[in-house]
């Protein structure tokens, strides 16, 4: 068991991290559309294709982030979570939640994604069962909280600054650089999985963006349509020179000319 100290200005109890055991009731918090999950599907879909996810991370959505404060356990399940380095589990065991400082890395990243109904994003909450905001910035202490709107295509960013979440300005492109994973994060908007709307994408320091897997397979599909019409125009070009080279000979034969002997 680890034990942190909390700030002396904190009223906070002592917080201390301790893995759950296996059999401990997770709470079931049912996601509240279908568009939370592809949101967070999506972002770590291109974060793979693009070769960025190693074995010795941990990235998770509705997954559990854990702490005990005093004699309660706390936990928050963030839509989208990094963390950068994890202990490896024994062979067989799966895992269910993730208490930082005692299994790993605490997290870099979290983000929520607002639904119709919020869900406490916001909560500065400083007592049990606290809020999200308050959990993040607070007890955890995770440098960046990411908050989206895909309703209307808002993304905010804050930074952890002196113990406190300060929202960022993006840059000239609508973006927001994400130092931990070396990207830049916005707004995109278009249609995946047959849903049209604000989605949020990662775009590399070149300003390229990562793509999806069906945009790959798109790509490909174009490149391999590309090259059959070069290989097209390229025997189109061979026949005529052909039939131009057959002319002449023909030509020549009507002039006496035996154009193999030329």
């Amino acid at each position: 068991m680890t034990v942190l100290q909390g700030h002396p200005a904190n009223a906070l109890p002592p917080i201390t991290w301790q893995k759950l055991p296996a059999d401990f009731p997770l709470p079931d918090e049912p996601v509240e559309s279908n568009l939370q999950p592809l949101l967070a599907a999506a972002l770590r879909e291109s974060l793979e294709l693009a070769g960025l996810i190693l074995e010795s991370m941990l990235i998770a959505s509705n997954f559990g982030i854990c702490a005990t404060v005093g004699d309660k356990t706390i936990i928050k399940a963030p839509d989208w979570v990094y963390v950068p380095s994890v202990h490896p589990l024994p062979a067989g065991e799966i895992r269910r939640s993730y208490t930082p400082h005692a299994e790993g890395d605490k997290p870099a990243l979290v983000m929520e994604f607002i639904s119709a109904t919020e869900g406490g994003e916001y909560s500065i909450n400083p007592h049990y069962p606290y809020g999200k905001w308050y959990f993040y910035e607070q007890i955890l202490k995770i440098p960046v909280y990411v908050i989206f709107h895909p309703q209307i295509g808002v993304l905010e960013t804050h930074l952890l600054e002196q113990g406190k979440y300060q929202q960022q300005s993006p840059d000239e492109n609508g973006r927001f650089w994400i130092e931990a994973l070396g990207l830049f994060l916005g707004v995109w908007m278009g249609k995946k999985a047959e849903l049209e709307g604000y989605w949020l994408r990662w775009w590399d320091r070149s300003g390229n963006l990562l793509p999806w897997g069906s945009e790959l397979v798109e790509q490909e599909r174009q490149r391999a349509e590309q090259e059959r019409q070069r290989a097209e125009q390229e025997r189109q070009r061979a026949e005529q020179a052909e039939q131009k080279a057959g002319k002449l000979a023909q030509r020549l034969r009507e002039l006496g000319i035996n154009p193999e002997e030329i």
